[in-house]
């Protein structure tokens, strides 16, 4: 069989989905390289992306719709059968108790999200109001405070920076910006360059800081608090860059002026001179870059922290400049819009239109009428990962209508009522739309690689036989929008308009009618790519001069532009001072009063900084990202060439407390449940602090038909009700527990 030329793609681990370029054998990938055609990774890999054939050539992919029977097994059926059953029962849910009792939970993976974006136009026809994600497990928090402030998302410009601040984030490992391991070693080889990291362990990250704030456990508010006290209270503001672009900035001057520095590094066992010189040469510096991540955000105070954390650059100034901070432009919006609403069981609040994961089984296992009936999960594994997997089971169990989209029979799958199988990541066209970069930010639509699993479909066909089932668009409606598509976009952009503005009932399926219309006429196999057409119009408008730059003349050239860049492209070219408009504040000021976060912090001294108990004096953090983890993607464990059992790690002086040595097998014990693991004994991990990967205790079926599942599944140890009391994202990161030896 003939090894195919190089063809460009992107890695799916990650959401930096950096640019790679592979060969291929029949339905293998044999090689992969870094593309150093792709505008921001430029050639960079890490050692995860060249693992990726594990996933294309796994043994465990679907071929065919499932049906659940009545004693739980599972026997195929045809997909017209599937989708006129599924489409019938979901339509007796919403007429039985309304279409808002069926919930969605997914939107695809780090590389996937292009699928989802075909999700709405079913979900809005059959009335559904609710969704959730893995966003909602991590970022929700800082995105209501992102909203409060300036209405949209930032990124630090790492590259440029002089000084680059790390808040529980270990790149080196976790990745996250372009080249993200040649940055690090650029910082720290440059002597008038400086990394701050504020962390527990002695990351990858930590060892090439010039500071590592090396915080007590879910003692990072005090830490931060404690930091942008001292820029206040020792006059190392920016009072010009204040005084004009930023609104209320007295009401939390006055707050940190009551911070005593000193007490606060106490609290978090940070040494206060250390902890005085990091904030000193931060405001020493032409420009400062921030990264908060799961450290903080999936631990205690973690909203306040997310506040907090962006005082070190709001407060020097370090916005709207090279090496700074910026909000950047966007192809696709990956949060809702809208203020905070609330669940409608438990009343949790809904933040960027996500319920917080750890509030779904709650939302379930109730008879309150407003319970969510139904549940729809794409490319997601919730019984997995969210918190207290025992709980999310049985409200997935006890719904009355259960969908699963995926391409491998995955732990939530297990308990649907009907399992559809998806194309692969490299059988169908995707995306990414963690587009996040300024002033130049990138798009890569990736071309598929192979043909569809027989048996599968990409999400795009799956959600449009939904759609075409439920009978809520008369196609006849559709054929002048097909000819005119036929005749090139300028002809179908008019057409477009002018149906959508005749029939207003077309705007609420938007994805279906473009994916039905434009999709047909598309080159190479292209058809899922067709939602990109809208999302290219609405970039050209939002971001004109930007698209301009970039080179694109309007949203059809954009759109041309996407279906041609096999190895990406730059959608929006932006000029620094373009910053101050993406502010989305009529005054285009940042609104740094955030009253909330203010009652928050002057509560702070009267909050416990530990949560251990006698019975659980440890910190388990659950999720550890390491050399060999990749969340669900890899089900097929042998791409681990080492940790092949996600040891717990723990440090020295707890190993010698417990009677441990490296390799033996510990009992690890939280209040949700207990667990055995393998111990490596580390030097990076403080005594009272100990750590589990992600991404293990997944069941695969191997070669000889065994089912194995190796290490532990992480949410086996957390619980639902550890949450963020804003935004009700989980504590996964500051789990209190026990270690005991296991004697033999």
């Amino acid at each position: 069989m003939t090894v195919d030329q190089w063809q460009p793609t992107a890695c799916i681990l990650c959401e930096c989905n950096c640019g790679i370029v592979v060969q291929t054998e029949g339905r293998a990938i044999t090689k992969i390289r870094g593309d150093k055609d792709h505008p921001a990774s430029a050639g960079y890999t890490c050692n995860k992306a060249l693992r990726l054939d594990h996933y294309q050539s796994s043994t465990n992919r679907l071929t065919s719709p499932l049906r659940r029977r009545s004693d739980g097994s599972y026997e195929e059926i045809d997909w017209d059968t599937a989708i006129s059953e599924i489409a019938a029962r979901f339509l007796a849910v919403r007429d039985a108790h309304g279409g808002d009792k069926i919930f969605y939970y997914g939107g695809g993976g780090q590389g996937n999200h292009l699928g989802g974006a075909y999700s709405g136009a079913f979900l809005k026809a059959i009335g559904s109001r609710y969704r959730s994600n893995a966003l909602a497990q991590e970022k929700t928090g800082e995105a209501w405070v992102d909203a409060h402030l300036y209405g949209g998302h930032t990124r630090g410009e790492f590259e440029h920076a002089e000084v680059s601040v790390f808040v529980g984030k270990n790149p080196w490992m976790s990745q996250s910006f372009p080249r993200a391991r040649v940055v690090l070693n650029e910082i720290a080889k440059d002597p008038d360059r400086a990394m701050v990291v504020i962390d527990p362990v002695v990351t990858d990250t930590a060892k090439l800081a010039d500071f590592h704030l090396r915080v007590r456990p879910g003692t990072d508010a005090w830490c931060l608090a404690a930091m942008a006290a001292v820029l206040v209270q020792e006059d190392l503001c920016d009072e010009e860059f204040l005084a004009t672009h930023v609104n209320g900035v007295e009401p939390v001057r006055d707050v940190l002026r009551q911070v005593l520095v000193g007490d606060y590094a106490a609290r978090c066992g940070v040494e206060e001179t250390l902890l005085r010189a990091a904030v000193r040469r931060i405001a020493a510096a032409d420009s400062v870059a921030v990264f908060e991540d799961l450290g903080i955000q999936q631990a205690p105070n973690s909203t306040l922290c997310s506040y907090l954390n962006k005082m070190l650059w709001i407060l020097t100034g370090n916005f709207a400049k090279r090496g700074g901070q910026h909000l950047h432009s966007s192809f696709a919006p990956l949060f809702g819009s809208g203020g905070v609403g609330r669940s409608p069981v438990t009343g949790s609040p809904v933040i960027a239109g996500l319920v917080p994961s750890n509030a779904v089984p709650q939302e379930i296992l109730t008879d309150h009428p407003d319970r969510f009936r139904a549940m729809i999960v794409e490319s997601s594994n919730p019984a997995h990962s969210i918190a207290d997997s025992a709980a999310v089971r049985a409200a997935l169990e006890s719904l009355e209508l259960l969908v699963v989209i995926d391409v491998a029979m995955t732990e939530t799958a297990r308990l649907a009522h009907y399992v559809l199988p998806a194309a692969n990541q490299f059988e169908k066209p995707e995306a990414t739309f963690f587009n996040l970069e300024f002033p130049h930010n990138n798009f890569h639509l990736r071309h598929p690689l192979f043909e569809p699993l027989p048996g599968s479909l990409p999400e795009p066909e799956i959600w449009a036989r939904l759609v075409r089932a439920l009978g809520a668009v008369d196609d006849a409606e559709l054929d002048p929008l097909r000819r005119a598509a036929r005749e090139g976009l300028d002809a179908y952009a008019a057409a477009f308009l002018g149906a959508v503005g005749a029939n207003p009932g077309l705007g609420r399926v938007l994805p279906y009618v473009l994916y039905e219309t434009l999709g047909p006429v598309l080159p190479d196999g292209l058809a899922g790519a067709a939602a990109l057409w809208g999302l290219a119009q609405k970039a050209a408008m939002t971001y004109p001069d930007a698209v301009r730059r970039a080179g694109h003349a309007d949203g059809n050239a954009l759109f041309e532009a996407v279906l041609a860049g096999r190895s990406g492209l730059t959608f929006t070219a932006h000029e620094y001072p373009d910053d101050f408009a993406l502010i989305s504040h009529s005054d285009h000021k940042i609104a740094l009063n955030m009253p909330e976060m203010l009652d928050a912090l002057q509560t702070l001294p009267a909050r416990p900084s530990a949560l251990t108990t006698a019975e659980f004096p440890m910190v388990l953090s659950a999720g550890e990202r390491r050399a060999y983890t990749a969340n669900d993607i890899f089900r097929d464990p042998t791409w681990r060439k080492r940790d092949t059992e996600g040891a717990l790690r723990i440090s020295v002086d707890d190993a010698e407390a417990v009677g441990l040595v490296d390799g033996d097998r510990a009992r690890l014990t939280t209040a949700a449940g207990n667990a055995e693991v393998t111990v490596e004994i580390s030097d990076a991990m403080l005594p009272g602090h100990v750590s589990l990967p992600n991404g293990f205790g997944l069941d695969h079926t191997d070669g000889q038909g065994r089912s194995v599942a190796p290490g532990v599944a992480p949410n086996e140890l957390t619980s639902s009700q550890w949450r963020d009391e804003y935004a009700g994202t989980p504590w996964h990161k500051h789990v209190p527990a026990r270690v005991d030896r296991i004697r033999r």
